[in-house]
């Protein structure tokens, strides 16, 4: 019998690991308490809602292919050209754009040990190599990055915050990056949690942008402004690098509906304000209860927190004891972080029950070392 004949993927893709959002459902548990995604702590805007319901009267037309109205709002909001910005299917796709337009065969990618991981995704599907660099105390490291650097290097990926470890670094240290990279080397900026920094010399990539000719920063609508479900994100570049994003992105990318809810979302009022404030005060509140249970918890800028465990089997333990009580938090074994787990912050009563939860853990089982949160 001859062997059965199929079309065949490129191998590099049978050679990625499919990716996987945090859990929603804990098998047999009914009141669920979801903090696995770092979705906003109060949902969408209410005018985002009505947005949405109102777009339903004319969801037979396609929307505009440009996305201009989006774009107009996302300038007129943040100060920027909207002339300069690329909208995307989440922030996801203009990372994967991006990746499209200047990686690929021969080229690599650099990104921190512990970067978001879609950037390895999109760089491998792409055919490219990517390397991940060592980082110091979980912060991205500049020198090994620049000591990194071949002559195959093509883009520099970097989340500022960064997930899942919520470090970030200063614009001083991003500016020495860059001046340090060859100019024909893409620096990409991701600033998916820049709206939950608190913190007056944050720059969240806008003057590199403006400095050159090589720099984009990312933005998504999936945090602080609660759309993850309806797929909405958005670049800043260069004139020239928009203009390739454009010829390559697919037409019609932003639904009707998905770009009411953004310009909805960014007419709130001072929906940004409250839910940074309510964020700053809640983490702080659930960072220094864990550290008082012994739990070490690294310094974050997003909204979320990656509670270290100290080892593998009790950081697995704690996310049982978690789920048993109904809270999804994120295991980042996949991030090379076994002994740590990440916990989104949420509402104060959400995080009540977290911190009472893990107190109930931690009275449970081995003593912790206090001194060492």
């Amino acid at each position: 019998m001859s062997p059965t004949r199929r079309p065949e993927p490129r191998p590099e893709i049978m050679g990625v690991a499919p990716y996987l959002g945090g859990e929603s459902h804990v098998p047999g548990v009914s009141r669920i308490i979801k903090l696995s995604s770092n979705e906003g702590a109060f949902g969408p805007p209410p005018a985002a809602r009505a947005a949405i319901a109102e777009s339903a009267h004319d969801m037979s037309r396609y929307p505009d292919g440009s996305a201009r109205a989006l774009r107009d709002a996302i300038g007129a909001h943040f100060g920027l050209d909207p002339a300069r910005i690329v909208c995307g299917n989440g922030s996801d796709e203009v990372i994967n754009l991006l990746i499209q337009a200047y990686g690929g065969p021969g080229t690599e990618l650099l990104m921190s040990a512990h970067g978001f991981s879609i950037y390895e995704i999109f760089g491998t599907l792409a055919g490219g190599k990517v390397r991940k660099l060592p980082e110091q105390e979980l912060v991205a490291d500049i020198d090994a990055f620049l000591g990194a650097v071949t002559e195959r290097t093509r883009l520099v990926f970097i989340a500022n915050p960064n997930n899942p470890t919520g470090s970030l670094l200063p614009l001083a240290e991003l500016r020495r990056l860059r001046e340090g990279l060859p100019p024909e080397v893409l620096l990409v900026l991701d600033g998916a949690y820049a709206e939950y920094v608190d913190r007056p010399d944050y720059d969240g990539g806008v003057s590199l942008v403006d400095a050159g000719e090589n720099t984009v920063m990312t933005r998504t609508f999936s945090k602080i402004w609660g759309l993850g479900g309806v797929r909405l994100g958005w670049c800043y570049g260069p004139p020239a690098i928009v203009d390739v994003l454009n010829r390559l992105r697919p037409p019609f990318n932003i639904s009707k509906a998905a770009a009411a809810a953004g310009i909805a979302a960014l007419s709130e009022p001072r929906w940004a304000e409250h839910s940074r404030a309510h964020n700053h005060a809640a983490r702080a509140r659930v960072t220094e209860a864990l550290r008082a249970m012994g739990i070490r918890v690294w310094p974050s800028e997003g909204n979320f927190v990656l509670a270290d465990f100290d080892t593998e089997e009790r950081a697995r333990a704690a996310d049982a004891w978690l789920r048993r009580h109904g809270i999804i938090v994120r295991a980042v074994g996949s991030y090379g972080l076994p002994h740590c787990l990440r916990i989104t912050i949420g509402t104060d009563e959400e995080c009540t029950i977290l911190i009472d939860t893990l107190r109930e853990f931690a009275e449970s089982n081995a003593p912790w070392d206090t001194a060492r949160g």
